[in-house]
C-alpha cells in the first residue's frame, strides 16, 4: 500500500461492529461530520471500548478505507480471473467490474476519491492507503496494456485510468446515465487503436 507500513489492529467482535458502523456512517455522511460518539452509540459500544480497540478515530478511517480496498481488490481479482484470456477483454473487465462494485457499493462514489476529499495531510495515517489504491489501479492497467501495446504501455495505462476514475466521479454525482458503460466503450475504441497501432 505504498512505501509507508500500514499499522492494522486485530479485530475483535467489538472492533468490528465498530467498523462496520463507522464505514456506513464516513461513506453516507462524510468523515469530518462524523464524530466517535455517534460511531459508539451505532456500534453499541462505549467510547472507552473504541478507544481501547484503536486508539484514535484516525485509526478507524484507516481500518475502515483498508477493509473497503481489500473488498475491493478481492472483487476485482475474481472479475479478472473470470474473464477471456484476450488482453482487450481483460481490460474491459476491470471497467465492468468497476461498474458492478460501484452500482452495489458505491451510490456516492469512490470511498477513496471522497477520503482524499477531506484528507490532503500526506501525514494522515490513511493518506498513503489511498494514494495506493489509485497507484495500485494505474499499474494493473499498465501491465493489462502491455500485452496490447508494449512501447506505450504508460500513456495507454494513464488514459484507461483516467476513464476509469472519470467513471467513479461521474457514478457518485448522477450527473449522466452508465458512466461505466460510457468509459468502456471510450476504452474499446481506445484499444482497437493502440492494437491496431502495434501491428
Amino acid at each position: 500500500m505504498g512505501t509507508t507500513e500500514l499499522r492494522r489492529i486485530t479485530m475483535t467482535p467489538a472492533a468490528l461492529r465498530v467498523r462496520e458502523a463507522a464505514a456506513r456512517l464516513f461513506y453516507e455522511r462524510g468523515i469530518h461530520a462524523v464524530g466517535v460518539d455517534l460511531i459508539a452509540a451505532e456500534a453499541g459500544v462505549t467510547k472507552k471500548t473504541l478507544y481501547d480497540r484503536f486508539g484514535s478515530k484516525e485509526q478507524i478511517v484507516v481500518e475502515y478505507l483498508a477493509d473497503r480496498d481489500e473488498r475491493w481488490r478481492a472483487f476485482l481479482t475474481r472479475r479478472l480471473d473470470a474473464a477471456p484470456p484476450e488482453p482487450a477483454a481483460r481490460v474491459l473487465a476491470v471497467f465492468d467490474a468497476s461498474g458492478a462494485w460501484s452500482r452495489a457499493n458505491g451510490a456516492k462514489g469512490c470511498s477513496m476519491v471522497n477520503a482524499h476529499a477531506e484528507i490532503s495531510d500526506a501525514s494522515h495515517p490513511a493518506y498513503p492507503l489511498i494514494i495506493g489504491q489509485k497507484k495500485w489501479m494505474l499499474a494493473l492497467f499498465t501491465r493489462l496494456a502491455r500485452d496490447i501495446a508494449p512501447d506505450g504501455a504508460d500513456r495507454l495505462g494513464r488514459t484507461l485510468t483516467l476513464l476509469n476514475e472519470g467513471a467513479l466521479v461521474a457514478h457518485g454525482l448522477n450527473v449522466f446515465p452508465d458512466p461505466f458503460g460510457h468509459a468502456r466503450e471510450q476504452a474499446r475504441a481506445l484499444l482497437a487503436a493502440a492494437g491496431n497501432a502495434a501491428v
